[in-house]
């Protein structure tokens, strides 16, 4: 019967009589890895183990969290354009009142976040 390993692909070298697997680390990202990237990372790590060493046996650990991370920063960008809008935060009160607009848009922003986390990084 072949192993978990086998059946994705992975091959094994014999040393001193003991089968261990040819293991192959994830190229590192083209870019940089953002917060919500690596918080899905320390997720999986602390949540989902199985998941987690099932991503890095397959070498797909990195494209899961490049793409978690750039899906994170486009929700994150659009659910704060709405949320603005919907409250009526905009340059003109930024204008007016830049700590009533501070204030608000940080709340905004807390909130858009706390969504993402939930959909996207906690999912």
């Amino acid at each position: 019967m072949a192993s978990y390993f086998e059946q994705r692909g992975g091959t094994y070298t014999t040393v001193n009589g003991v089968q261990l697997p040819d293991l192959v680390l994830d190229a590192p990202p083209p870019g940089h890895l953002g917060k919500f990237g690596r918080m899905r990372k320390r997720y999986l790590e602390q949540k989902h183990d199985g998941t987690f060493a099932a991503l890095v046996l397959s070498g797909k650990l990195t494209k899961h969290l490049m793409e978690v991370d750039q899906a994170a920063q486009e929700q994150m960008e659009a659910l704060t354009r709405q949320l603005a809008a919907n409250q009526g935060v905009t340059e003109s009160l930024k204008v007016r009142d830049q700590m009533e607009w501070l204030g608000r848009m940080n709340s905004i922003r807390n909130r858009a976040e706390e969504i993402v986390k939930n959909e996207l990084i906690y999912n």
